[in-house]
C-alpha cells in the first residue's frame, strides 16, 4: 500500500473513536526513520487507550502491525509506529505541553479534507 494511503487509513481509523484536531505531517524530508507523522488527541488517558486500541485492531484488520507501541498503559502520550507513518496520540494536556506540532513547523502539513 502507498504510504500516503496508508496514512489516510489511519487518519479514518482515529476518526472512528472521535480523535481531536487530528493533523497529518510530511515529515519524510526531515528525518531518516519515517515519511508521515500523525499528531491527534483525546479528552482523558481513557479515550488516548481507546484510540490506540482501535487502531491497533483495525489496522490488523487491514494487513498492517505496528514496530513498536510506547505509552499505551499511561495513556497520556501514545506512540504507535507502523514504520512510514507514525501516530502520535495525546492527552490534550500533554499535547500542549509537548508541542510536537511546533518542532516540526518545517513539515508540510496535509489537509485532512485531501484525506
Amino acid at each position: 500500500m502507498q504510504t500516503l494511503r496508508k496514512a489516510k487509513l489511519c487518519l479514518k481509523i482515529i476518526d472512528e473513536r472521535k480523535a481531536i484536531d487530528p493533523i497529518l505531517l510530511d515529515v519524510g524530508r526531515l528525518t531518516s526513520y519515517t515519511d508521515y507523522f500523525i499528531v491527534a488527541g483525546g479528552s482523558s488517558s481513557r479515550q488516548v487507550q481507546a484510540i490506540s486500541e482501535h487502531l491497533q485492531a483495525r489496522m490488523r484488520e487491514h494487513g498492517f502491525r505496528t514496530h513498536g507501541i510506547e505509552g499505551e498503559r499511561e495513556g497520556h502520550w501514545v506512540l504507535l509506529d507502523y514504520g512510514d507513518v507514525v501516530v502520535h496520540i495525546f492527552y490534550e494536556p500533554f499535547r500542549e505541553f509537548y508541542d510536537l506540532e511546533g518542532l516540526y513547523l518545517e513539515a508540510p502539513r496535509i489537509p485532512i479534507e485531501e484525506t
